[in-house]
């Protein structure tokens, strides 16, 4: 039986040779295709050794992705939960691989410091075993929690955000722990409204510990349950229920994380307290309100303005009620930027700088507070300082939902497709419901040709798409995605039912526009319908979608007719961006 199976394309046997012979110098039993016997089927022999492996290295490259033996090998430890992935250069994996975390070996030369073999070492070691001496090992804390997302037992669907929020806060507030190693929230949301063996999640994700609990939200008292369950065993070490008034909610979860701590027999130094005590409010009905918002923010009709005017709307009145609250003001100046750069000046709007730099003197680190300076530093041509803005935001908050999503719709803007799709795939995992960031994403790889990667967001976006439409059955965004999705899987007559619905049920809502008119170029050829589609909205549109028209790869078909020239033109010139160049920079 191997401890570890190294899964690669042929062109890239070196390196991995490399990383077998560095894994076996710290004691594992590694196997790789140089090893096939010549009296056995390959077939039979790869099979048996990679249902027998442990821990399974799959190596990936521009040439492993094409691999049907790579994919097929991945997707079977991803099955199983052994899978461990490296990068060996800067080509992205396919999907659903591209959001699961992998090891930086692009370079490598078995340096045993470097910060992506110990990633590497760490992971095959939390699935089999540790081996070798003590100074080789890669550094891993040694205990470690993943936060399930608690359920909402509220007995209202609409109260999801709230249990959401709360799952989320412990989290961050455990994450504060030096001496605790806490699984992103993104990973941890993968569970989320599936039946699970703990002890199961915890071999697949390679920790000692899982908390799990509920939430139940009625009037002004709320019920909160936690129990924190030994990973390796099943057995509860600690687990407590509050019943408490609405207003005690930020003392429960203090108490919840203090406990966890005490319980795994942890030191939590004075900094780390006071970090996990300070939330941003006191009051509990601005909380309330800014979770609230938040959802809206997630899960609204990208591209209809009452998503936005929602969220503004309900974060003033949490502004109104805590004027000292960072987050609310930093979501707010969010909003309040997409609104303004949406629509072309046809009311006075708010440009969200005012917010962000509230949110900013109030708390520094808050990484939202510096979205809406990057937009409008980007559509006033300050693309470095822009870029100084992004990347400020991405340092303070690397899992930052609204920072890689919103860094990746300025770099699509900029015809920067890689960034673009790197930050895109990010998103999608920090937000599971995410099937925006999955459109954008479809569209990026539609933008550089990549049909096959085109085809798996396809089939990834429609599942995401249909409870959203059950729920929202107007969804302008959704309604458009569907049609994108549908036509790149070559249904062209459901992509043209999604098409006609969405002009129906929404036609004034400029993005869906915009993202119907993606599909009618590419699988309808159909330059005139996308035209008559796009020449309405961007004579109502704001610089964001103007800029987009002027760099969007997917729409270099249209820049040699007289008729797109002349709407885009007369769109820069109204929006004051007529100096801009009309063709896009070349495609990266």
């Amino acid at each position: 039986m191997s401890d570890v199976f190294v899964s690669y394309a042929r062109s890239d046997e070196p390196q991995a040779k490399r990383v077998a012979e560095a894994l076996r110098a710290l004691g594992y039993h590694v196997w790789r295709d140089d090893e096939l016997p010549a009296h056995r089927a390959y077939a039979e022999v790869i099979e048996e050794r990679l249902k027998s492996a442990k821990a399974v290295v799959v190596l990936w490259s521009a040439e492993a992705v094409k691999s049907q033996w790579v994919r097929a090998e991945a997707d079977a430890a991803r099955s199983a939960g052994t899978l461990v992935q490296a990068l060996l250069d800067g080509t992205i994996p396919p999907l659903p691989f591209n959001q699961i975390q992998c090891a930086d070996l692009i370079g490598w030369h078995e340096e045993e410091d470097s910060p992506g073999w110990k990633k590497l070492v760490a992971s095959v070691a939390a699935l089999a075993g540790e081996h070798g001496p003590k100074d080789s090992r890669a550094h891993r804390r040694d205990t470690s929690v993943c936060v399930l997302p608690f359920q909402n037992m509220s007995g209202d669907a609409e109260q999801e955000y709230f249990s959401d929020g709360i799952s989320e806060d412990i989290t961050t507030d455990l994450s504060k722990v030096s001496a605790l190693e806490v699984i992103a929230r993104n990973t941890a949301f993968t569970f989320k409204g599936r039946a699970v063996d703990i002890c199961d999640v915890a071999r697949k994700l390679g920790v000692s510990h899982v908390l799990e609990g509920s939430v139940r939200k009625a009037g002004g008292r709320v019920r909160v349950t936690a129990q924190l369950i030994d990973g390796a065993t099943g057995g509860h070490v600690w687990a407590d229920r509050y019943d408490r008034d609405l207003t005690d909610i930020f003392a429960i979860q203090d108490e919840i994380s203090k406990a966890i701590v005490d319980a795994l027999k942890l030191k939590l130094l004075p900094a780390e307290k006071k970090a996990i005590e300070n939330r941003g409010t006191t009051n509990v009905d601005a909380y309330n309100l800014y979770l609230m918002a938040r959802q809206y923010w997630i899960t609204g009709d990208f591209g209809d303005r009452r998503r936005e005017d929602r969220v503004i709307r309900v974060t003033k009145r949490a502004i109104d009620i805590d004027p000292d609250y960072p987050q609310a003001w930093a979501l707010m100046g969010l909003a309040q930027a997409n609104l303004f750069y949406a629509y072309s000046g046809e009311e006075v709007l708010d440009d969200g700088l005012a917010a962000a730099e509230r949110a900013l003197a109030l708390n520094p680190g808050i990484a939202e507070a510096h979205l809406p300076k990057a937009w409008h530093l980007a559509l006033h041509g300050r693309e470095a300082e822009a870029e100084a803005e992004i990347q400020t935001a991405l340092q303070l908050d690397p899992n930052c939902w609204e920072a890689n999503k919103e860094a990746a719709r300025i770099y699509y803007r900029r015809g920067n497709l890689n960034d673009a799709i790197r930050l895109l795939e990010k998103s999608i995992g920090l937000a599971e419901s995410d099937f925006h960031s999955l459109g954008m994403l479809t569209a990026a790889y539609l933008a550089k040709s990549d049909m096959e990667r085109v085809r798996e967001c396809a089939e990834k976006m429609i599942p995401l798409i249909k409870p959203v439409l059950t729920h929202d059955p107007d969804n302008g965004a959704a309604l458009a995605f569907a049609a994108l999705a549908y036509g790149a899987l070559g249904q062209l007559d459901r992509a043209r039912e999604y098409i006609d619905r969405a002009l129906l049920l929404d036609p004034d809502n400029l993005y869906m526009r915009y993202n119907i008119a993606w599909p009618l170029i590419a699988f309808f050829k159909d330059k005139g319908a996308a035209m008559d589609l796009l020449e309405p909205a961007l004579a109502r549109a704001g610089r964001n979608l103007v800029s987009l028209a002027a760099a969007d790869h997917n729409l270099d078909c249209l820049r040699d007719d007289p008729r797109f020239e002349r709407m885009l033109s007369a769109a820069k010139q109204r929006v004051g961006l007529e100096g801009a160049a009309v063709s896009p920079p070349a495609a990266t």
